[in-house]
């Protein structure tokens, strides 16, 4: 069994299910483990704003890895230890490939701008996006509109599963990852990021840089594709029971799913048995 002192865990899937909470066994989990001195940290593709409630809840003392790692922040002294957003340029190709006339009218496209979300309009989808992440939502019309800042994020939303599906499998025969991280978080959810921000870089970052910890004194717990690189990173990466399979084919553990409270398994079994 490995020292572990630094637990990162994601939100949507993970810690937090259908009740947009965290349940009261995964947080007196994730309290026990504190107890003994093990660091814990959330790392998600949300918001830096949309995901503070949670940073706040667990109470954790390191800083918050927020947008799939492009945007890490401290919660604490407001310090921005880091923030890479998508080139101008690249944002540009993006917004012509989802403004195709085939496409257009099937994606609710999202601009993440200084921690603010910008849309064209607001459809249902989006409303029910900003619902769960307790934000407000910025109708511009043409998103060019207000591209003077780069954005931390792009999000392209689709109920259709396949034509997120497409779309990836699409683009990243267009870009290769030099170019773009390309990720869903969620089944309906396509994202493009920089491509030096990846949830297992945030890791990095927090464990060798912060903690001066090494990989094996890091446990990692999540539920898709955009956890990947911080389940490969860890020592003891843990999939969720509700994680497609080719993440949970890459953990070193699969955890019950997020309604049975896994990730309090998780954390009994490898930081408080």
């Amino acid at each position: 069994m490995f020292d572990i002192k630094l637990l990162v865990v994601d939100i949507d899937g993970t810690i937090s299910g259908c009740s947009n909470s965290i349940s009261k066994p995964v947080l007196q989990a994730i309290v026990a483990a504190q107890a003994r001195g093990i660091e814990v940290a959330i790392a998600t593709g949300r918001m830096y704003r949309s995901a503070l409630r949670f940073h706040q809840e667990i109470s954790s003392s390191l800083p918050l890895v927020a947008y799939q790692g492009a945007w890490i922040q401290s919660p604490i002294t407001q310090n921005i230890h880091r923030h890479l957003p998508v080139s101008r340029e690249m944002v540009h190709k993006l917004l012509d490939y989802f403004e195709q006339p085939e496409l257009r009218s099937l994606l609710s496209v999202h601009f993440y701008i200084n921690d603010q979300l910008y849309v064209r309009e607001i459809t249902r989808e989006t409303e029910i996006y900003a619902q769960r992440s307790g934000i407000i939502p910025i109708a511009v019309g043409d998103l060019r509109s207000c591209l003077k800042d780069e954005p931390t994020k792009v999000l392209a939303l689709c109920d259709d599963t396949d034509v997120i599906d497409r779309l990836l499998g699409n683009l990243r025969c267009q870009y290769t990852p030099a170019e773009l991280y390309l990720t869903t978080s969620v089944a309906t959810f396509f994202e493009a990021t920089n491509p030096l921000a990846n949830k297992g870089i945030g890791v990095r970052y927090l464990a060798e840089e912060l903690l001066g910890l090494q990989s094996v004194n890091v446990m990692t717990i999540g539920d898709n594709f955009n956890d990947v690189e911080m389940l490969e990173y860890a020592g003891t990466g843990v999939a969720m029971g509700n994680a497609p399979t080719q993440v949970q084919a890459i953990a070193q553990w699969v955890a019950p799913n997020v309604e049975q409270d896994g990730a309090a398994v998780a954390i009994e079994k490898f930081l408080l048995s």
